[in-house]
């Protein structure tokens, strides 16, 4: 009997120990997570706008940019359009979402430019599908065609088509067609194409690299550019169907009052291939992207050599931010993990796999396909018809004395090399619109469900679009890609200044985002303090004038609309005494040339404020709101008065605790 009490305690001892242990492994390892929870947002007041519902810390309104009002109308002698035109002017548009928009908005310019009457212009990427419903073509593929004539019903006469007459000379090629390049003048269209006109009374116009009038007009044309802003974000907008998912996948993001923030990777395979960047990706990608910069070369497109140094192009900012180097910028903000991310972008080169670093950090990462059902973004298209397979035959398998005599006579081939006979290709670089690269050097040509999805892409991109710009945050991974075209970036962030140029809209310096990381390069998840206030800072500025003027400078002088101020802006306050107007290089008003809004928006504005405030309208008609209180956004639930600077003296989480 002693020995089995003895048996019996040994057993409870060890029982008891074990159980000590575990609680001594479970406090340490939360103890470990320190660093994990260092990034969890300290909720602070919460204050409405309108009915969002924003944290002040991060989601509130820049108070330097508050007085920049939206206002596009005619500010000078600006004459009706003429019933007597010179004639009709139709135009073709190749490419996708962002050069469709820019050519639209410059062509509207061209037309009143010339005294044209301008048939709306044909979208090429959706007349090439075949097969697409009937319903949604062309220009009503992705707008509003009533909308878009009825909006610039002063400034251009526009119609769907030539009348019947002239549209049987068009078929027989009978009026002449002019291909302007990229940001042509105006001498161009008034020497080249105004006397075609004039004799033909039907001009063509092809526009293959987006934007067809130049960026920055002289300071005599500032109603074209105006009227260049009237179009793009008053007369193009989406078709109905569009608008509706939109606002319904807005509604889905705001569903439990919180804010949500839109980001664009910007990963595109032509961005990639024309500023050599394949090196950022391995394996097949690598290779598909060094195909396409190996076309733009025989197209003269790229004039510089096929393989570059893509570690120098990312560091001089050249390169698109990876979503890794996004989540982390976005943590050393401040933003929680259950921060609502949308992803934007029809295209996002590498797929779901290059989107797993972020995802882990941020777990509400979605994106239209998770917030539509497919009925709801079939819905866009319309019925279409069936088409075959887009299953290609593969061609006939080569044996190894064949591969090892044409890896031999390969010669020179986009860095990196494919892999050597000695080890195959994966099963999964086969599979996919990408397998070719693994059986042929040449790529095929597109089946018809290939130019289906290439018009599809096109209505997703509207739909990101719409989504972006109502956002509450925008952060973009690739703009101002020194190109000379428009992107969908830098749109969207003309688009949000235009509309509210105080919404927080990051516009970060890629160079030096890339310098802030290699001085962290070994400690990326569990940086230093002063690593993340140099981030903070960096970030921070680019919200207002610092990088208002900066985004103006790179930005305005490849597409008008990235940057559509200060001609389409109005200012509600005059500039502080400290504060002067900053000019540009030539001379051109980068901030601060804004006009005083009419009397009108000024009073409009102040009772929207007086409301948040709690003023009666009485009060503001006596003039006991003051300008300085018309700028403040709201108060907090207990009629505390909120500041909007305040964002900057608020306590902060220090990472290091």
């Amino acid at each position: 009997m002693l020995h089995k009490s003895k048996f019996k305690l040994a057993a409870l001892v060890g029982i008891a120990l074990s159980v000590v242990s575990l609680l001594v492994h479970l406090l340490l390892a939360n103890y470990s997570t320190g660093d994990f929870i260092q990034y969890k947002l300290r909720e602070d007041d919460f204050y409405p706008i309108g009915q969002k519902f924003r944290y002040q810390k991060l989601w509130g309104p820049v108070s330097s940019l508050e007085a920049l009002q939206p206002y596009a109308n005619p500010r000078n002698f600006y004459p009706a359009v003429l019933k007597e035109q010179n004639g009709f002017i139709y135009a073709k548009i190749y490419g996708g979402f962002d050069r469709i928009r820019s050519s639209i908005c410059d062509l509207v310019a061209v037309a009143r430019l010339l005294n044209a009457t301008l048939v709306i212009p044909e979208i090429q990427e959706s007349l090439r599908s075949k097969g697409i419903s009937t319903k949604f073509k062309s220009f009503s593929y992705l707008y509003n065609e009533e909308q878009f004539i009825a909006a610039l019903s002063n400034d251009v006469i526009v119609v769907k088509s030539l009348p019947n007459d002239l549209k049987e000379a068009r078929k027989k090629t009978k009026f002449p067609t002019v291909s302007p390049r990229n940001s042509a003048p105006p001498s161009f269209y008034l020497t080249e194409v105004l006397p075609k006109l004039k004799r033909s009374k039907v001009v063509g116009l092809i526009i293959n690299d987006g934007g067809c009038l130049q960026s920055v007009l002289p300071e005599s044309m500032a109603e074209y550019q105006r009227l260049r802003c009237r179009a793009a974000f008053h007369a193009l907008q989406f078709r109905p169907e569009i608008q509706v998912l939109g606002n319904q996948i807005v509604e889905s993001l705001r569903a439990f009052g919180r804010p949500y923030l839109a980001y664009h990777p910007g990963l595109v395979r032509d961005a990639l291939a024309f500023h050599g960047c394949a090196e950022l990706f391995q394996d097949v990608h690598a290779e598909l992207i060094q195909y396409r910069r190996k076309q733009m070369i025989k197209r003269g497109i790229v004039h510089e050599g096929l393989s570059v140094d893509s570690v120098a192009r990312k560091k001089n900012g050249s390169c698109p931010l990876m979503p890794e180097e996004v989540g982390l910028l976005l943590r050393a903000m401040g933003y929680p993990p259950n921060t609502i991310i949308y992803v934007a972008g029809a295209e996002t080169f590498g797929g779901q796999r290059i989107l797993i670093p972020l995802r882990a950090m941020y777990t509400n990462l979605v994106d239209r396909t998770s917030l539509c059902s497919k009925k709801e973004l079939s819905s866009l298209f319309g019925p279409e018809y069936p088409l075959p397979s887009n299953l290609r035959q593969p061609p006939p398998v080569k044996s190894e004395k064949q591969l090892i005599e044409e890896w031999k006579r390969a010669g020179p081939r986009p860095r990196p090399l494919p892999p050597p006979p000695a080890r195959p290709f994966y099963q999964h670089e086969k599979e996919g619109w990408y397998g070719w690269v693994a059986e042929t050097d040449k790529e095929p040509d597109p089946l018809p469900l290939d130019l289906r999805m290439q018009a599809h892409m096109l209505l997703w991109d509207a739909l990101d679009y719409y989504v972006s710009v109502e956002a509450d945050a925008f952060f973009p991974g690739f703009n101002n890609d020194g190109s000379g075209w428009p992107d969908f970036s830098s749109l969207i962030m003309g688009h949000r200044l235009y509309q509210t140029a105080s919404g927080i809209t990051y516009r970060p310096d890629r160079k030096t985002i890339v310098e802030l990381f290699e001085t962290t390069h070994d400690n990326l998840y569990h940086p230093k303090r002063n690593w993340t206030v140099l981030v903070r800072d960096h970030l921070n500025k680019s919200l207002g004038v610092d990088g208002f003027v900066a985004e103006a400078q790179l930005s305005k002088p490849a597409s008008f609309l990235s940057h559509p101020l200060p001609e389409c802006s109005c200012r509600t306050s005059k500039l502080p005494d400290n504060s002067k107007p900053v000019k540009g290089k030539n001379g051109e008003l980068l901030y601060g040339g804004e006009d005083r809004c009419p009397d009108w928006m000024v009073h409009g504005l102040a009772m929207v404020s007086a409301r948040a405030t709690g003023a009666t309208d009485e009060e503001v008609e006596e003039g006991e709101l003051s300008e300085d209180d018309s700028d403040v956004e709201g108060d907090s639930e207990n009629g505390r008065r909120i500041d909007a600077n305040r964002s900057e003296q608020d306590e902060e989480m220090d990472p290091d605790d």
